[in-house]
């Protein structure tokens, strides 16, 4: 078991996008929670956003219930409501399949107000349309914030914040690992729904080569967030516990079926793992108990584009806001504002694998 005193440094929770896949976040929480880790920073995005708030509020088992519930309502609510020729309709009206004012009234039952009122630091990512550029939230309105970074495009509207219109954050950072160790943390914990794991193949189907494509771009950010790692920082990218591999495209995006069971895989695997990993990951298994995905370079290892190489210190691990294009990422310290400038880290990705330095 991991005690609450044995990872070295700041300890983040690193939650990524993936739709009703994100039901494997709540597993790999509550295997997290009841091995003594707790989080001193909740990093997030898309739905790793709402699950990301919700632990930040309350880093504990009655969190862990809340997502539970909410999960396994999703296909009794009315948050993506509504028949396909009600659908039809709002398409061809807004441009978009569903209203977003069920996600945000079940939003503000259920999330802190601000994100003052957050006992564990949070920031989650959105995307910004008129810039085309990375926004991290990080203080005022949180519903505002998560709602912004769980967007889809075509499937909700985008989310107006001042003067800019926001929509998924998981198209410029999918699995923020860099943007945590930029805010200073050294252990590092990844949440994902297994698209990491997934080899992936050429389409047979136009459609098939577009998602392929658009996988590709998702997952070089984390990987080159993994072979950027700085001395002294320790990730675990935690197993997902269900070997069919998620899929690229969820198209029963309103479903419930299996949601608990997906939960349940999450925490056993991440239970075993961490029993396994203990304080650190194991020698000679820098991507966890299952190896590296099919493809995935060793970008953990001594490799020579992180560690003390230019290439790859500190300054270059993550995804700042400024790396996207930006200098919006508010409450970042200035050493890590400077680091941002430069674009060879953690942007927009999801694919490589766990790594130590």
């Amino acid at each position: 078991m991991i005690s609450s005193a044995s990872p070295a440094g700041p300890t983040a929770f690193v939650l990524g996008g993936g739709g009703v896949l994100g039901a494997a976040e709540v597993g790999m929480l509550d295997a997290l929670l009841e091995a003594g880790c707790r989080p001193d920073l909740v990093v997030g995005t898309s739905v790793g956003a709402i699950n990301g708030a919700a632990v930040a509020a309350n880093p504990t088992a009655e969190a862990i219930g809340l997502l539970t519930e909410l999960w396994s309502d999703l296909g009794r609510s009315d948050v993506f409501a509504g028949g396909p020729a009600k659908q039809l309709a709002t398409v061809v009206q807004h441009g978009y399949l569903h209203s977003s004012v069920p996600l945000r009234r079940m939003l503000r039952a259920h999330l802190a107000a601000t994100f003052e009122e957050l006992p564990v630091r949070f920031q989650c990512v959105a995307a910004s349309i008129e810039r085309a550029a990375a926004r991290w939230f990080d203080q005022g309105p949180l519903v505002d914030a998560v709602l912004a970074s769980c967007a889809v495009p075509a499937l909700l509207p985008p989310v107006k914040i001042d003067d800019e219109h926001y929509v998924d954050g998981g198209l410029i950072d999918s699995t923020p690992v860099g943007r945590a160790v930029a805010l200073g943390a050294r252990t590092v914990y990844v949440l994902h729904v297994g698209r990491i794991e997934r080899p992936l193949r050429p389409g047979r189907w136009p459609w098939e080569a577009g998602l392929v494509a658009f996988e590709i771009a998702r997952r070089r950010g984390f990987a080159d967030a993994m072979a950027s790692l700085p001395e002294g920082v320790t990730v675990h990218v935690l197993p997902v516990g269900d070997d069919s591999g998620a899929p690229l495209l969820g198209l029963r995006y309103r479903s419930a079926s299996g949601v608990r069971r997906r939960i349940e895989q999450a925490r056993r695997a991440t239970t075993e793992y961490l029993e396994r990993a203990g304080t650190g990951v194991p020698t000679g298994h820098p991507y966890g108990p299952t190896g590296p995905p099919a493809g995935a370079s060793e970008a953990g290892g001594a490799n020579s584009a992180g560690g003390a190489n230019s290439a790859g210190g500190a300054d270059n691990a993550a995804g700042i806001a400024e790396a996207a294009g930006t200098t919006e990422a508010s409450g970042i310290s200035e050493p890590a504002r400077s680091a941002g400038s430069n674009r060879s880290a953690g942007s927009n990705g999801s694919g490589g694998s766990g790594g130590t330095r």
